[in-house]
């Protein structure tokens, strides 16, 4: 075995094809998102209602040349590929000190990926302190209505699966970027003036946001020394579930009494270019890069990340395996068990943060409390959990991985047992931080491990595909809500109490733990 000298790390984005092809597509992106203000700002005297206004010229060239933008922008991000070493007889790996200190790097890394995961989750987040405004504006029943949620998490569904795909085949960076384009031109939402217009661009506002939580988890994961790994993903995607629901409450407060519910996708705009200009922070997959044949680059990333980067004779499996990235294999059976204690978990997840969660606003204003009030409550209550994030980190890091899991989920049941309080009259703060801490604590250990249960060549479809059962048990939820078959909250917290302890019972028989564990032993 040799080790291989790192040359000098490439500039931000110089491994793709045409890096003028993704400026320019960012640029036609955000003048298309422009021409759509000016008929938000000519409802400024009528509480920002555009409901039945005719589309001007403006905004139909924009929604033209968005959809060009954005495939400008993807046409842009392809990356460049290397020499072909499928007929090598080596192979080079990754192998991160296993008690480096991080470095300005690795830190700079995981603060640009909570924040790339606080967008991603404030934007169906914020879909329950928009249905209000909708429902008045529009005059649309509750059933109606839910068409846009369950547009919305269909989107992220198809995201999550799609890009986690994509990440296999093009890049992580690439993929996380192009959401982020995505994301900017899905503001034009909070413009539209037809009902039906918001449920289209809804889906794919959600299938942009769908598209980063498996890939970050996969950078991360990727990326991050051994002895690190394991608390920094809980950290970062605890911080961003925390948040994302802090940020989408919180700007509701602030903005929805002056600017009305459109502001809420108008943010879609700043959100989605501040993570482009974040874009120097996020480097490119080591191990993908030497899949696809990018070596020196791969060495690159892996000097600035402290890391040794190894050359060593090739086995007979992983030569027959060579290209295992490109020809997208299924996941394997003998990750059917665990894959299928995930799966059932974040169904659950998904039927709290986007079901009880989103129709708590609602449930609040029609017991009185305006929407700004309802926002504020809702706002202390993730205040109030904020602090879990850190002790699941040090739970997950120190103690177990595996069974920090199945604490969430059982936590996760006795927060939503909670909810049942606020039927009887009882104030929503304790009650929702106390389900805001278990799903959180749920969410923040769920796709790191996933992460790291699953090898190099399905690792982003296999946390793509936990990421979507996330968003199901949304449309589970939004279903009953066109279906007008919403059950009381009540009952709504009990039904979703018994799938969180299957989950827990099946994690605990198929899980593995992952604490300390080398990525490269998932690739046997």
């Amino acid at each position: 075995m040799t080790t291989i000298d790192s040359p000098k790390a490439p500039h931000v984005l110089s491994d793709r094809q045409r890096l003028w092809a993704f400026w320019l597509g960012c640029l036609v992106v955000t003048a298309g998102v422009l021409l759509h203000v000016p008929m938000y700002l000519m409802g400024a005297n009528s509480g920002y209602h555009l409901a039945g206004m005719p589309m001007d010229l403006g905004m139909t060239i924009g929604m033209l040349i968005i959809p060009l933008g954005c495939a400008l922008a993807g046409w842009g991000l392809l990356p460049r590929r290397g020499h072909d070493h499928s007929h090598d007889h080596h192979t080079v790996e990754v192998t991160p000190p296993e008690d480096a200190p991080l470095s300005r790097a690795h830190w700079g890394l995981m603060v640009t990926l909570v924040v790339a995961l606080i967008i991603d989750i404030m934007k169906p987040a914020s879909l329950g302190f928009v249905v209000p405004g909708m429902i008045k504006e529009y005059a649309v029943s509750k059933a109606m209505v839910a068409w846009l949620p369950l547009a919305a998490l269909t989107g992220t569904v198809a995201g999550s699966i799609i890009w986690g795909i994509l990440a296999d085949i093009f890049g992580r960076r690439a993929s996380i970027l192009l959401s982020a384009v995505m994301f900017v031109g899905t503001s034009i939402c909070g413009a539209m003036p037809d009902f039906w217009w918001n449920v289209g661009m809804c889906f794919m506002m959600g299938a942009a946001a769908g598209g980063l939580l498996p890939v970050v988890y996969a950078l991360l994961a990727e990326t991050m020394p051994s002895k690190h790994r394991g608390w920094s993903l809980v950290l970062v995607g605890g911080l961003g579930a925390v948040g994302g629901y802090l940020a989408s409450s919180g700007l509701s407060a602030l903005l929805q009494p002056e600017f009305g519910w459109r502001i809420m996708w108008f943010l879609n705009l700043p959100t989605g270019l501040i993570l482009i200009a974040l874009s120097g922070a996020i480097p490119e997959s080591a191990k993908f890069l030497m899949t696809i044949g990018r070596i020196d680059a791969a060495q690159a990333i892996m000097k600035r990340f402290g890391s040794v980067v190894r050359e060593r004779d090739e086995t007979p499996a992983e030569a027959a395996d060579h290209h295992h990235v490109l020809t997208a294999p299924p996941i394997e059976r003998r990750f059917a068990g665990m894959t299928a204690a995930l799966s059932i978990a974040a169904v659950a997840w998904g039927l709290v943060n986007f079901g009880l969660l989103l129709w708590l606003p609602a449930e609040l204003v029609a017991k009185g409390y305006s929407m700004g009030v309802s926002s504020q409550l809702l706002a202390k209550s993730a205040l109030i959990a904020f602090p879990t994030v850190f002790v699941c980190a040090f739970l997950y890091s120190r103690w177990s991985t595996k069974w920090s899991l199945v604490g969430t989920m059982v936590v996760s049941a006795l927060g939503v047992a909670g909810v049942l309080t606020i039927e009887n009259g009882a104030s929503p703060i304790l009650p929702v931080a106390l389900m805001i801490i278990g799903t959180n604590g749920l969410l923040a250990i769920l796709l790191p491990y996933a992460a790291e249960s699953y090898p190099l060549r399905v690792r982003g479809r296999a946390t793509g595909w936990i990421a979507a059962c996330s968003k199901s048990g949304g449309l589970i939820a939004q279903l009953l809500g066109i279906l007008a078959i919403v059950p009381p909250l009540k009952i709504a917290a009990l039904m979703i109490i018994a799938p969180l302890a299957l989950a827990a019972l099946l994690t605990a028989r198929f899980g593995a733990e992952t604490r300390g564990r080398d990525l490269r032993e998932l690739e046997k």
